[in-house]
């Protein structure tokens, strides 16, 4: 089997306007793959082509050029194939209120065309832990429930690969944590995760790699590690005993700034100097260092230097 979950290859799709005659490229020669197995994160700003890719991949927009393979199908001669390797999980909650999770995920089976002695339903509600709620109204379940009600539907057809767009908008910290954990369980079963956020060090913490887009175009492709290497600024906070807030301090290829009596930040570039330099430094200007923190960047500072947002 192709060790690879999904290849795109050259992808674009162009919007015409009919009336003012214009063109909006919204994805440009788009290419990369996803490792089978990964979590693999694509991000990007609002416009930047994100939803147009995943309605291609759900058969809502139909691509203007380039190739895209499924678990091997390819979508323009198998795109039937295609659709039954995908689970899309939406941004928005679209449950019928008055339908209880185990009814949701029948009819959603039946839709899939699953029939009744292939489903599996029950094993279904107890991965994402609703099996205590399987009959009750969708209505009455909180809103962490009904996201993970919402994975659930897209698992009825035992998709190979779970795409989920902005799974965790408007959800609070705790319910946020016990959805990853529903989700980080169902990758070690082997489903390839495909995932769309907003929140940076969501990503960061989730994914094995990311590709970030910016209109239409391929930024950035790499682990999450090599991505946070590209940041050149590291940044460090002192406590120290007492300093003069109107004291100069000044070195070579750093920026010193004194916030109190007890607190310095020093920020520099990487690889600039030795952070001896700058414990030797304080010594020398009787500066008595109590506590020290240190504030490497994240995937966001990577965000906003490739996207310019």
């Amino acid at each position: 089997m192709n060790k690879f979950a999904l290849t795109v290859e050259n992808l674009t799709k162009i919007y015409s306007n009919s009336k003012s005659k214009k063109e909006n490229k919204a994805l440009n020669n788009l290419s990369f793959k996803v490792k089978q197995g990964e979590v693999f994160g694509l991000l990007g700003p609002n416009g930047a082509g994100k939803t147009t890719f995943l309605s291609i991949l759900g058969g809502t927009v139909i691509k203007t050029s380039g190739k895209v393979n499924v678990w091997g199908f390819d979508l323009d001669q198998n795109p039937r194939q295609v659709r039954a390797s995908v689970g899309i999980v939406p941004q928005e909650v679209n449950l019928d209120a008055f339908f209880s999770p185990k009814k949701l995920l029948e009819l959603q089976a039946g839709l899939y065309g699953v029939t009744k002695n292939e489903r599996i339903t029950d094993l279904i509600l107890k991965i994402v832990e609703l099996e205590d709620k399987a009959d009750a109204y969708s209505r009455s379940l909180s809103g962490g429930m009904k996201r993970r009600l919402l994975i659930a539907k897209a698992m009825v057809h035992q998709p190979p690969i779970l795409i989920l767009d902005e799974p965790t908008a408007g959800v609070d910290v705790e319910l946020r944590n016990n959805l990853w954990q529903n989700v980080k369980g169902l990758n070690k079963e082997g489903v390839t995760i495909i995932l769309t956020t907003h929140y940076l060090l969501e990503a960061q913490e989730m994914c094995d790699r990311i590709a970030i887009i910016n209109k239409g175009n391929l930024v950035a492709l790499d682990t999450t590690k090599k991505l946070l290497e590209r940041i050149k600024t590291k940044k460090i906070s002192f406590k120290v005993k007492k300093i003069d807030i109107s004291k100069k301090l000044k070195m070579d290829n750093i920026l010193f700034e004194i916030k109190s009596e007890n607190s310095i930040s020093a920020t520099y570039e990487k690889n600039t100097l030795n952070f001896g330099q700058i414990i030797n430094y304080f010594n020398q200007n009787d500066i008595e260092i109590e506590d020290i923190y240190t504030e490497d960047g994240d995937i966001e500072d990577v965000f906003v230097q490739l996207t310019k947002h």
